[in-house]
């Protein structure tokens, strides 16, 4: 497995406010095993019993987010029942995410609860929102309240109280070398002054774990959906995320990562880390 550091890029085309773009036709995906392309139209035929699809993204760069959109659609087209799995919001947010699917809750109302779940500009997301509504696809809230996180990057997973822990599975700082790797590249490079490490891999698991039991319980309620999950790229790398799917689970699934010449590519993705690198978003 080639290790590599995720760098964040920025970029200034956004769609207009609304818009939901159909990209499918430029894109294509590089089978990291074999070298092969195959149009991303494709995927759903040839991976037909593949329940998650976890698709990375750099928080900030706009076409990786049309590139996941492009995979939701994709599998909409293909007569697939999908769900968005998301980083982006808590759980404790579901109700709020049901309401907009059903179309209960105004764009403004909801922009406001986007905004208390993540710090990056709305209109990134926006569009792959606006299509879930539009779709009626469930939108899944995976993620863990801030407050537990930081209490466990600061002082251990040990630390939080049994009701602070509630349907977690127990985290340790338990991973492969390579993902061990590239947490300690994560930890050096955002400067965490006197954090613990071993806390903040704590951390970093608490994500992946949350983040794999949630899908996982919500296929088990949803036998007929596929859930695409959007996650930073270091949480969709087959060390994170998926590495915990295979514990909890086990379920198909498949690892897609956004293509970035000198950062993600075929130089420094293999198929440990992945098994497409989306190309054309």
């Amino acid at each position: 497995m080639k290790t590599t550091f995720i760098f964040i890029l920025l970029t200034g085309f956004l769609l207009p406010p609304g818009a939901v773009a159909d990209t499918r036709a430029a894109m294509t995906l590089l089978d990291v095993h074999t070298g092969e392309s195959i149009p991303l139209r494709e995927l759903p035929r040839a991976y037909p019993d593949h329940r998650i699809i976890l698709v990375g993204e750099h928080h900030t760069n706009v076409s990786h987010h049309r590139a996941q959109l492009a995979v939701i659609q994709s599998l909409v087209a293909a007569g697939r029942k999908v769900a968005v799995g998301m980083e982006m919001f808590r759980s404790d947010s579901q109700p709020a995410l049901d309401a907009w699917v059903a179309g209960r809750l105004a764009p403004t109302a909801f922009e406001a609860v986007y905004q208390d779940n993540w710090n990056y500009p709305w209109p990134l997301y926006e569009p792959i929102l606006a299509y879930a509504r539009d779709e009626r696809l469930p939108v899944v809230g995976l993620n863990v309240p801030r407050e537990i996180t930081r209490q466990v990057a600061y002082q251990g997973f040990d630390s939080l109280s049994a009701k602070d822990r509630g349907d977690l599975p127990f985290v340790t700082c338990d991973v492969d070398a390579d993902y061990m790797a590239f947490i300690r590249q994560a930890y050096g490079a955002h400067g965490h002054g006197k954090m613990d490490f071993t806390h903040f891999c704590e951390a970093q698991l608490v994500w992946d774990k949350a983040m794999a039991a949630r899908s996982l319980r919500f296929l088990e309620a949803n036998p007929e959906h596929t859930i695409v999950l959007l996650t930073g790229s270091g949480h969709a790398r087959k060390g994170g995320i998926p590495a915990q799917i295979k514990k909890l689970g086990p379920a198909d699934h498949l690892v897609i990562l956004p293509e970035v010449p000198g950062n993600l590519d075929r130089t420094t993705v293999d198929g440990d880390d992945a098994d497409f690198l989306i190309r054309g978003h």
